[in-house]
């Protein structure tokens, strides 16, 4: 499902310390790299698509995706890849009112997140929507008004704001609730270990959706 009023932006600017280092969304998942897999679900569910990514970006260019750096120096972690998403969106989508960020280690994402949290922001009159699931938000996850970037960039140029929480309490946010059934859809790889038990609910998440 297209939500044509939406932009999204893959978060892929992080410094990946608890993997040692590198490209997190290269690293493999059953046969594939992650990002490959983020991408086919993402894609689906929004009218463009912005990588983020820091460094040369000539690693990226099979993706067939425009990209931009973070617009915050020094590596400011999620919420300079969520500023940098909502200003590329001002700037080629002047028409379009929302963005939502997408986290690259998280392979299981729902193919419905984006019509949920539009959905739910819509019916609670909220300016943030954000996922959660087993009883834990994903702030990563999330959608935003293109409208707040000019509060977003003060706030973490002139206070050195680099919490997304710290900054979305500031606003009405509503928090979305997905099953964690097979799989928990915003399972993240964030250490070695963790690639294993992905390549296990994998199989599991293969599994359900055959009928096994």
């Amino acid at each position: 499902m297209t939500a044509s009023g939406v932009v999204g932006v893959l978060l892929a600017g992080g410094l990946a310390r608890r993997m040692g280092g590198g490209d997190k969304p290269l690293r493999t998942l059953g046969g594939k790299p992650i990002l490959d897999r983020v991408v086919a679900r993402a894609r689906p569910q929004v009218a463009d698509l912005l990588l983020n990514v820091n460094g040369d970006p000539a690693r990226f260019e099979g993706y067939g995706l425009p990209m931009a750096g973070d617009v915050i120096d020094g590596h400011a972690g999620p919420l300079a890849g969520i500023l940098t998403g909502m200003e590329w969106a001002r700037a080629e989508h002047p028409g379009i009112e929302w963005i939502v960020s997408f986290a690259t280690d998280a392979p299981f994402l729902p193919g419905d997140l984006v019509a949920k949290l539009r959905a739910a922001a819509e019916n609670e009159d909220a300016e943030i929507a954000c996922a959660m699931s087993g009883g834990r938000t994903h702030p990563v996850f999330a959608l935003w008004p293109v409208s707040l970037a000019a509060d977003l960039r003060a706030a973490m140029t002139g206070e050195d704001m680099r919490k997304i929480d710290a900054w979305t309490e500031r606003y009405r946010i509503v928090h979305v609730d997905f099953p964690t059934d097979p799989v928990d859809p915003f399972f993240n790889i964030n250490k070695p270990d963790n690639l294993a038990e992905a390549e296990r609910l994998l199989a599991d998440q293969d599994a359900a959706e055959a009928g096994v």
